[in-house]
């Protein structure tokens, strides 16, 4: 699950607020021209680790907006001359693309899930008609459970706006594809202890518009392999015996299964919906309100990751932390502790017991 943010920093620490912990940052780098130093470009994240996947923190390096921590990491590109050239557009255009991305909205916009056989998920997708890169392999050092530095492959794919014209790499709910697992001899020194007690990324939830729940059920479908469940106003595509899956939601059923919540706001319309506050409605939103009813706006163009799930070891420790550090946490119906996505970027970071 990848949460895009504008200040890294600041993120982080929110993010520690909420009990994850977290590697310093990394960043490319490169000179700007021969002789000068390195400086960050394209895109710095960071990960929140877990056995089997991780929560990312990313942003764009945007000259003037936003800052990097002072103790994020340069990685300088290195490639032989014929290839730097291709690589640096490749991170250009990734930065890009995360920028246009905040500028709709600070949240939630990118999904990716393993895939035990990226090849074979690359075949079954462009026979459901799903556009894509195809399968795209990267090259870095990392460092094994014995202390040991290898050099990790990573290979993935993302899937393409629909139509001749769409866009590269991104879909209408942002960033979404298909990752190789993750080899667990690379992945188990990355695992750190969370002291909420994370042990696992368990769900992701995605809001549409009422009107095309059919057409995004079966969607989804097509993409997981999966058929879905009805929870409530929800259905749940499980994903596997750890408790993992695809949730989407109807926009008029987003406050029965997030209790107070309406969707990201629209980048450039401020924070509605607090009391005596005019709330806008907005065409094609699925949920707008009239003034004084004190509801935020959805962003006005669905659909949209609004949350994720982790799974904690003990959930009434993880609400002690969380009413601790400042958060008003709430409950759902069934028993999962969550934090407003008004107080996490956008983004509810919901607490399952596992």
């Amino acid at each position: 699950m990848g949460h895009v943010v504008e200040d890294l920093g600041g993120a982080m620490e929110l993010y520690r607020r909420l009990g994850f912990t977290l590697p310093p940052p990394s960043v490319p780098a490169m000179p700007p021209r021969e002789g000068a130093p390195p400086e960050p470009f394209g895109a710095a994240n960071t990960h929140a680790d877990f056995p089997r996947g991780f929560v990312e923190l990313v942003t764009a390096v945007r000259p003037g907006v936003g800052s990097l921590p002072p103790d994020v990491h340069l990685v300088p590109l290195e490639a032989p001359p014929e290839v730097l050239p291709q690589l640096v557009r490749r991170i250009s255009g990734t930065s890009a693309g995360l920028a246009a991305l905040l500028d709709r909205f600070e949240g939630l916009h990118i999904l990716m899930l393993a895939a035990p056989d990226i090849d074979a998920a690359a075949a079954r997708l462009t026979s459901g008609g799903e556009r894509h890169g195809g399968v795209n392999s990267v090259r870095c050092p990392a460092r094994t459970e014995a202390g040991d530095t290898v050099v990790e492959t990573v290979s993935y794919l993302e899937l393409d706006g629909e139509g001749p014209g769409g866009a590269q790499g991104r879909v209408a709910e942002g960033r979404v594809g298909a990752v190789a697992e993750l080899d667990p001899a690379i992945q188990g020194p990355r695992v750190l202890d969370h002291p909420n007690g994370a042990v696992d990324l368990v769900d992701a939830v995605l809001c549409v518009p009422d009107d095309e729940l059919e057409v995004w059920s079966e969607r989804y479908g097509s993409r997981l392999g999966r058929s879905y469940r009805e929870e409530g106003p929800a259905r749940v595509f499980d994903l596997g015996p750890r408790g993992c899956g695809v949730t989407l939601v109807p926009a008029s059923g987003l406050g029965k299964v997030l209790p107070g919540e309406a969707g990201p706001v629209a980048a450039g319309e401020g924070a509605l919906g607090l009391p005596g506050e005019e709330a806008l409605g907005m065409s094609g939103a699925g949920v707008s309100a009239s003034p004084g009813e004190g509801v935020a706006v959805l962003a006005p163009a669905l659909p949209v990751f609004v949350a994720y799930a982790v799974a904690v070891r003990d959930l009434a420790a993880a609400r002690d932390l969380l009413d601790a550090n400042g958060f008003h946490p709430r409950r759902t119906a069934s028993g999962d502790v969550f934090v407003p996505a008004a107080e996490a970027l956008g983004a509810a970071v919901v607490f399952r017991q596992a």
